[in-house]
């Protein structure tokens, strides 16, 4: 890995491909953080955390309350 930053409005690490080239991954594919306790303990078994559902709960309750469905 050559540097981690926010680029694209995403975390992205950086790293050179065999040809010497820079490349960059979202950090998200790859192991440079450590697992979380939820992923750790869900093993693959879910695809969605609480705190991510009831955000998206909140996120579809706010755009029915502004499109009057």
């Amino acid at each position: 890995m050559a540097t981690r930053k926010q680029n694209w409005g995403e975390d992205r690490v950086m790293f050179y491909d065999v040809q010497g080239r820079l490349r960059s991954l979202p950090a998200s594919w790859t192991d440079v953080d450590e697992i979380d306790a939820f992923r750790q303990i869900a093993a693959g078994r879910s695809f969605s955390r609480p705190d991510d559902l009831s955000a998206l709960a909140s996120l579809i309750a706010h755009i029915k309350d502004h499109h009057g469905d």
